[in-house]
Formats: structure tokens, sequence, C-alpha cells
């Protein structure tokens, strides 16, 4: 968003009020929202909405994906555009993978590891944190639970709510992207 601030006008929407507070310390003077992007009405049109980061499997079910789908192409102005960038499909998840993130800095040390795992039709995974300072090591998790729709699934949501679908299978970060005209 950073990076787009830069060229054009944003705005921003996030469900989280901490999240809130970080976009707005780290971009001040640009408008952002509370809001679920199931169900939110910011009172106009955009010629561009995106939702990236593969955030749109937090919805995790059919039924609350056609509902965000639908509230985000409302906001899309007549010639404008709806961006999505996809979780991982049924086909693409592997659960029992381990992943791993690390840093290694004179004073900062961050081990991030995860396994992946399905739990009842959700990719599932727990992100243990070790973070290490000269104060002391703290570890922390994150769980997350994301649902996981096929490609049929999620240009149907975007087809049922008005837009005109192209797939893009690699997109931004390989799991695909799509890109909806009114």
């Amino acid at each position: 968003m950073e990076l787009l601030a830069k060229h054009i006008r944003v705005e921003g929407l996030d469900n989280s009020p901490e999240m809130l507070e970080v976009a707005r310390e780290r971009m001040p003077g640009t408008v952002f929202h509370p809001g679920d992007m199931r169900d939110f009405d910011l009172g106009r049109r955009y010629d561009v909405v995106t939702c990236l980061f593969s955030s749109i499997g937090y919805v995790q079910t059919l039924e609350k994906l056609r509902s965000a789908v639908d509230c985000m192409a409302r906001h899309v102005a007549p010639g404008g555009v709806l961006v999505v960038e996809p979780w991982f499909t049924p086909e693409t998840w592997h659960p029992g993978t381990v992943h791993g993130l690390f840093v290694d800095e004179p004073d900062l040390k961050i081990a991030r590891v995860s396994t992946s795992f399905t739990r009842e039709g959700l990719s599932a995974f727990d992100l243990h944190y070790l973070v290490g300072t000269p104060q002391g090591t703290e570890h922390v998790v994150e769980c997350h639970e994301m649902g996981l729709f096929t490609v049929a699934e999620m240009t149907s949501a975007l087809e049922d709510s008005g837009l005109s679908v192209s797939y893009d299978p690699e997109g931004l970060s390989g799991r695909g992207l799509y890109i909806s005209r009114r």
C-alpha cells in the first residue's frame, strides 16, 4: 500500500484495531477504515479495490467468501477493477510440511517455525516465534485457520457479484491473482 500511495490516493480497511494503529503510524494522512471485509460500507466506489496477501482466506467458508466478494464488488466503480490475491487452493495446500524463517543479527535472533495441517476442512498452521534480544527470549504463538477455495469457487463468487473475471495462475506470489472488472 505504501508503494501505491506514492502514485495514487489510497485508503485502507482492516478489522484489527492494532493493525489499523500500525498502518496509521506508517502512513500518516492516509484514511484507514475499521471494518470487516465481509460487511462494510464506505459510502463510495473506487476505481481499484484490492484484497491482497491472501487475506481472503481468513473468511474461511464459501458463504463468507461470497459475502466478502459481494461487499468488495459493491465498492468498485463502473469500469473499475477488483484484484484478489487468493490463499492456497485445496490442490496446492500441502499438510504436513514444515516451514522455517530465521533472522540472525548481532542483537536480534528470530526463529519462526510452523507445520501446516488441515483442521475441519481449513488450512491451519500455528506460527511459533522465538525472539531473542539482550533483554531475554520470548516465545509467541499465532494460530491461523484459512479457507481453501478452488479456482472455480473463487471465479463463481466474483462472476456472481457482477464482475468479469481474469485469472493469472502465477500472480504476485505464486498463489494466483484474480483481476475482475465491473
